[in-house]
């Protein structure tokens, strides 16, 4: 394909003002105005401009660390993007996120990232959104050679060919992961030959031939829109600095290779392509590249008269704001089993919200191992109810981009001690997006799953991890313990914008109780006192909680009066509720399965010492798992998760 004057000129123009961004970086790095650290973009210019060349606005990219060249070629403002730089309030983040964080939503990037290959996940997510909107909308994931050893690269490729995805997973060899060669530690004749084993098309292309990027990128791009699927791409081209500007490493390449590199400048390829086809002249590349200069004095003079951003921002950034529900005024119903609770309220949700779908190992076809996705797929069909490759990382990441791209994702966990394969995805991703993008971005994504011991099923399959999410801001966690608690509060998870990790015990699954049948919300953040008592306050959660009540009981026959709080969310918890009821009491015991040291009970326990030491007339108790894995043994599970019993003695421990 032949293309215009008017759009060489633009591939060049593009070309140099990402040069030139990143080397007047560099200038502003040395003189303190860009602080922490920046990765430059300078040789592999013609990548990210020959690549999104080819996109419309619709059409998403994610970045990685070396992102300011991705950003620029899809039309970000170098104004915006240099107040990032300097950590200012007027920067695409607001001074929160940075150079490696860089995001513009509204031109649907989606955000560059510091992890490695961390944006593919989010990409195939992206992408996702864009074929259950029916749109002809694509994605471009930008990763590098270091990071094409990563799992979640071989995950992504192998979901999207599986859902014949529109994504182009574009690979910037420029043949250093850090310091380290490609022929060190990448096996195979090329990155791009690995496509083969995904039965999708992978092409290599010389990374510093913009035109030759271009029309492949093309290529795959027309691909995409017609809805056949992924396409990987692997660009070879050469980085001319160092790893970062910050890295200050001894060297790790010859001179020699340097400048053999630097003498195939991509720029310099295409201006002299340029001026032997009689398309424009040296004087036209001049003023070409003088406005460029121009405009990035003035980016420079605004980014440095930008406002610094304030603590209160900080802070506001981190959740979006929850609903505002009520409880039903009554909680009569019917007799249902907490399984069937949830699946009530995923019904509900889906029915009323065409964004809200569910996806998971096993969820579809069977309706999850304990039933809770049960007759969806019938009902909703295979498009929202999506059985996924056993590719935690991935199909995880690829909630988050969905929600990112406007969806509303219910991922479910297997068996939530699997959740350990996604904590980049859901601590570094989900977790830290809205702030890192100055708090302006939703992330409406849940992750859902069993937890728990009780089952005999063992280490592996029986822990309690409340206390992992629990510490990470930007999650909501929420554990309901009833079968009306769970309805109420999945749907309100659905509806938050928020990132909520929901658990859900999995010996409660065929625990009773009464649900009302129309559908209802229960506010995040609301405990629920789930009996009233003067003389002790006892905080359990889970499936801790029936066993309270029965430990309450235990004690009423003694004259002891125990009032029971389930909190239900953890994150975030009804402070108010629960040193309210320490206040009348003078007294507190903590129940939770969850082994007891660096459990959760313990932060309660310390925000009860730090806001009520002075009303306490005993010490703070707290009853929980003895700090062992599950034991498969059923006597010795027993003895591990506690008791009613324990949690009755550690009641007269308080009252004696």
């Amino acid at each position: 394909m032949t293309l215009s004057g008017d759009a060489l000129e633009s591939l060049y123009t593009t070309m140099v003002r990402i040069r030139r961004f990143d080397e007047k970086t560099t200038e502003l790095f040395s003189a303190g105005l860009v602080k922490g650290t920046a990765h430059s973009y300078v040789g592999e210019e013609a990548v990210a401009a020959g690549a999104c060349a080819n996109l419309r606005e619709g059409d998403y990219i994610v970045g990685t660390h070396r992102g300011h060249g991705h950003c620029i070629a899809k039309g970000a403002r170098v104004d915006r993007m240099m107040a990032e730089l300097m950590g200012r309030a007027d920067g695409y983040c607001r001074g929160l996120g940075g150079s490696m964080h860089i995001a513009a939503l509204d031109l649907n990037i989606l955000g560059c990232n510091g992890i490695v290959a961390a944006g593919l996940p989010i990409g195939t997510g992206a992408a996702l959104a864009a074929k259950l909107r029916k749109t002809d909308n694509v994605v471009v994931a930008f990763f590098g050679d270091g990071g094409a050893n990563q799992g979640v690269v071989h995950e992504a490729l192998n979901l999207a060919a599986v859902w014949k995805l529109p994504a182009i997973y574009l690979c910037e060899n420029n043949q250093y992961a850090l310091s380290t060669a490609t022929g060190r530690t990448t096996a195979g004749d090329s990155i791009a030959a690995r496509a083969a084993a995904y039965g999708i098309p992978g092409v290599r292309v010389d990374g510093n031939d913009v035109l030759a990027v271009y029309e492949t990128v093309r290529t795959a791009v027309a691909r995409a829109r017609r809805g056949e699927g992924p396409t990987l791409v692997e660009a070879v081209t050469y980085r001319w600095g160092g790893h970062s500007m910050r890295a200050n490493l001894p060297e790790y390449r010859t001179k020699e290779e340097e400048r053999e590199w630097m003498e195939r400048d991509p720029i310099a390829r295409l201006g002299s392509h340029l001026v032997d086809g009689k398309r424009a002249t040296p004087v036209r590349l001049k003023e070409l590249a003088e406005s460029v200069e121009l405009e990035l004095d003035r980016a420079v003079e605004f980014a440095k008269s930008s406002p610094e951003p304030t603590v209160e921002l900080m802070e506001a950034s981190v959740y979006a704001p929850h609903a505002e529900v009520s409880e039903p005024a009554t909680r009569a119903g019917r007799e249902l089993t907490m399984a069937e609770a949830l699946n009530e309220a995923l019904q509900s949700e889906m029915q009323r919200d065409e964004r809200v779908f569910v996806m998971g190992e096993d969820v579809g076809l069977i309706g999850g191992i304990f039933g809770v996705t049960r007759g969806l797929r019938e009902r909703f069909g295979e498009d929202r109810v999506r059985d996924t490759p056993i590719s935690e990382a991935t199909f995880v990441g690829a909630g988050v981009g969905a929600a990112i791209a406007g969806l509303r994702p219910v991922v479910e966990i297997q068996i939530f001690d699997f959740v350990a394969l996604t904590m980049d995805q859901l601590v570094n991703q989900a977790a830290k997006f809205r702030y890192m993008l100055g708090g302006r971005p939703t992330v409406p994504l849940v992750i859902r799953g069993p937890q728990g011991g009780g089952i005999r099923l063992a280490a592996q399959h029986s822990q309690s991890l409340e206390a992992w999410f629990a510490h990470v801001p930007g999650l909501v966690v929420v554990a309901p313990a009833t079968p009306y608690d769970a309805k109420g509060l999945l749907v309100s998870a659905i509806r938050d914008d928020n990132p909520v990790i929901f658990l859900e015990h999995k010996a409660l699954y065929a625990t009773k109780g009464a649900v009302p049948e129309a559908p209802y919300a229960i506010p995040l953040g609301k405990a629920d006192v789930k009996r009233a008592g003067t003389d002790v306050t006892l905080v359990a959660t889970q499936a801790m909680v029936s066993r309270a009540l029965a430990a309450a009981g235990d004690l009423e026959k003694d004259g002891v009066s125990v009032e029971v709080i389930d909190p239900r969310t953890l994150v975030p918890l009804d402070e108010a509720t629960i040193l309210a009821s320490v206040a009348r009491t003078g007294r507190l015991v903590i129940a939770h399965e969850a082994v007891k040291r660096g459990g959760w009970g313990a932060e309660l326990a310390a925000l009860v010492a730090e806001r009520a030491l002075d009303v306490l007339d005993a010490p703070i108790v707290r009853v929980a798992a003895r700090n062992v894995p599950m034991p498969y043994n059923d006597s010795l599970e027993r003895a591990t998760i506690p008791s009613q019993q324990d949690i009755a003695a550690a009641l007269r421990g308080v009252v004696a």
